[in-house]
């Protein structure tokens, strides 16, 4: 049953006695605020709550399902895959009124959070200890730590220290019949099965997570960050490779090529070379004895795969400045394109050179310019694909361009995503890397954990029996 075959109204009065009046929008002139996230899809929620207790999550998930209403959960928007649109329209609710840091814990190593709660604040928070929350996506100063969990979120520094779901060891969440559960805690493994593991990465489809345990992570003794230049992007390729294969493991390795380089220098001016065909972002951190030689064997290898320069930043300030760069580049992008449409696939290491030169093919096949800024250390791919949306068909092409993206990272034995999750934007190429068996115990986990199926509805799982075709997504016209 879809809400506008419900008394509205009549819900809408309910939600406002659950959370107050001035915790619910439902006129279309607010609701036109929650249409869209971070991707080029949209559709617009009927009815948008911002609850401030687990309590009021509970009632506000008993109340969906009372009326047979669906329910999309929503950080801060900044997801890349259509993953918080509420496509059937419904309540969407918002977390950024419950957001508090409720806890400290430095004998354990621990923190208690709301999901709210943005990334860079927590480590903001308790910068004066000596810890920090590890986990960093470029989206940092504004995504939320339970968007983190949702979409189980990386950044530039997973590749020594690993994803979201590696540093969060317990969960307190609000099932689809309003039940609220715990599970794991503050210990390093708990026993049974391990549900918080489950529910991280699940996009908001298994429940509605109300408070997070983190893991606190000590600063590094000593940091080294480094600029390599070169003017192939095929040698900055090789470069990590042989990084890797030389038995290191740096907290970060990021690659840019030339077109990004372009428009990060020109909006932060950092000092990147614009005419490097690629440079490569590369930090590591360890105890200070030991971190001189480190940073001499990744020297070696830059220079052996023919580095026309290798800067290593002097200064705290310095450092920031690279990193400020990088982070910014997807913004950076407003600056030689209206728009774009970033990618998130996943290729073994060694595949970077071909995996870059068809994903160059496919620019060249559609006259669409690719911009490839991207974790190259972990293989984590962000083509972005520039474009305007003012041009007609110009947004069924560049849907068409991530397909075949995608379809490459799938061919040569890569993952769909990263970090970024499937939503909506993916949900109709899982068969790239799926199959019917695969598909259908996903299905029975999703179906155990929400039966009525009014969790985020149409996220991740294909239409049955549909074949991928590029459409774009809409707002949703529909109304109280």
């Amino acid at each position: 049953m879809a809400v506008a075959q419900v008394d509205a109204r009549q819900l809408v009065r309910k939600l406002e006695a659950a959370l107050g009046v001035e915790n619910v929008l439902w006129r279309d002139y607010d609701l036109r605020l929650y249409e869209y996230d971070g991707s080029i899809d949209k559709a617009r929620p009927q009815v948008v709550v911002f609850p401030t207790s687990t309590a009021q999550v509970a009632e506000v998930v008993r109340l969906c399902n009372e009326a047979k209403v669906p329910l999309t959960a929503r950080g801060a928007g900044t997801g890349l895959s259509g993953g918080s649109i509420p496509l059937d329209g419904g309540v969407l609710m918002v977390f950024s009124r419950l957001n508090h840091i409720l806890e400290v814990d430095l004998e354990n190593l621990r923190a208690v959070v709301e999901p709210g709660v943005v990334n860079l604040y927590l480590s903001q928070a308790i910068a004066g200890t000596g810890l920090h929350f590890v986990p960093d996506p470029s989206s940092q100063k504004a995504c939320t730590i339970g968007g983190n969990v949702g979409e189980n979120s990386g950044g530039p520094h997973t590749l020594l220290y690993g994803v979201t779901t590696n540093h969060v060891t317990g969960l307190e969440f609000v099932t689809s019949s309003g039940e609220v559960i715990e599970t794991g805690g503050k210990a390093l493994d708990a026993p049974g099965y391990d549900l918080t593991g489950l529910i991280v990465g699940s996009e908001g489809t298994f429940g509605v997570v109300t408070r997070v345990i983190v893991r606190l992570s000590p600063l590094a003794e000593a940091v080294k960050t480094v600029l390599a230049v070169f003017d192939r992007i095929e040698d900055a390729s090789a470069t990590v490779s042989g990084v890797i294969a030389a038995g290191i493991v740096p907290s970060a390795i990021e690659m840019m090529d030339q077109l990004s380089i372009q428009a990060v220098e020109a909006a932060v001016h950092a000092g990147y070379p614009t005419d490097a065909a690629a440079v490569l972002l590369i930090e590591i951190d360890s105890l200070q004895e030991g971190i001189e030689d480190l940073l001499g064997s990744i020297t070696k290898i830059c220079e052996e795969n023919r580095a026309r320069e290798i800067r290593t930043a002097k200064t705290a300030k310095e450092r920031n400045l690279l990193w400020l760069g990088r982070k910014g580049a997807f913004g950076a992008m407003g600056r030689v394109s209206p728009d774009f449409y970033v990618m998130d696939g996943c290729v073994p290491r060694d595949k970077l050179p071909e995996v870059l030169t068809r994903i160059e093919a496919i620019s060249q096949k559609y006259g669409l310019r690719i911009a490839n800024v991207f974790h190259a250390g972990d293989g984590n791919l962000h083509p972005l694909v520039l474009f305007d949306s003012e041009h007609p068909g110009e947004e069924d092409k560049v849907r068409e361009m991530g397909y075949e993206i995608l379809a490459v990272c799938a061919d040569v034995g890569g993952a769909l995503t990263g970090e970024h999750g499937i939503g909506f934007e993916k949900r109709e190429m899982m068969g790239l890397t799926f199959n019917d068996d695969d598909l259908n115990w996903m299905n029975l986990v999703k179906q155990a954990m929400d039966p009525t199926g009014l969790l985020n509805p149409g996220k991740i799982f294909p239409t049955p029996g549909k074949c991928w075709m590029p459409r774009p997504r809409r707002a949703a016209a529909v109304g109280w």
